[in-house]
């Protein structure tokens, strides 16, 4: 974080954005709500807990703002300080008061790239396997990584998401998606040039996420016939 964001950008998050923004998470489980956003600011993105925008003066920098109430601001600072530099990964720029200023990344989801049909070399999945093997030498625990917090851009894979990296739970998301990727994508969806409505890949998510919930209640049960 030894990079400062322009003057003029800190001036307008501090006078024009943060006094007249309003966003609030309803639901953990669901993405934030924003109610208002002043003008000039554009929306980028939101999840569960923050919600991204950006200024079109200083489009280099997105500003990541966490909803009241809602935590993992200070690990996420944390982690950026862990990460540093790396092609891969975002940079974080500033960090105060429940923002963070952040080095903005271009490209596509692969969560997109599949509804939009566009073909997702190898060097992509390549490129994030690196990115978290780097993550982990630096102390952290890769967590949370799926199709929509990995990006591609000019055939390259980038790394969105890391608030949950200080987790050290195991996770096993972006292997499953792998296997996914060599068993089925490849064979199948990346010569056809397939394209998955949104609809069938928001079906497969949610039935990943009740297989997942459902394994977990039977290891736990598991777990705990054997301490008995």
């Amino acid at each position: 974080m030894d990079k400062s964001p322009p003057k003029q950008l800190l001036e307008s998050i501090y006078q024009q954005l943060l006094p007249s923004l309003q966003i609030e998470s309803v639901n953990p489980r669901n993405p934030i709500k924003v109610s208002y956003l002043p003008e000039p600011w554009r929306l980028l993105g939101k999840g569960n807990y923050a919600a991204v925008v950006y200024h079109p003066n200083h489009s280099e920098s997105v500003v990541k703002i966490y909803a009241p109430g809602r935590p993992g601001y200070e690990e996420e600072v944390e982690v950026y300080h862990r990460l540093g530099s790396h092609p891969a990964f975002s940079e974080c720029f500033y960090a105060k008061d429940a923002f963070l200023v952040l080095k903005r990344l271009y490209g596509t989801t692969l969560y997109d790239c599949m509804y939009l049909g566009l073909p997702i070399p190898k060097q992509v999945i390549q490129d994030i396997d690196k990115a978290l093997d780097y993550a982990q030498s630096r102390g952290l625990h890769p967590h949370d990584v799926h199709g929509r917090n990995v990006m591609m851009h000019q055939g390259k894979g980038l790394v969105v998401d890391i608030s949950d990296f200080l987790h050290p739970e195991a996770c096993s998301k972006w292997n499953d998606l792998k296997k996914a990727y060599y068993c089925l994508y490849l064979p199948v969806f990346y010569p056809l040039r397939l394209r998955v409505p949104y609809f069938a890949l928001d079906m497969i998510r949610k039935c990943y996420r009740l297989g997942t919930s459902f394994k977990t209640s039977c290891l736990d049960i598991l777990t705990g016939l054997k301490q008995r």
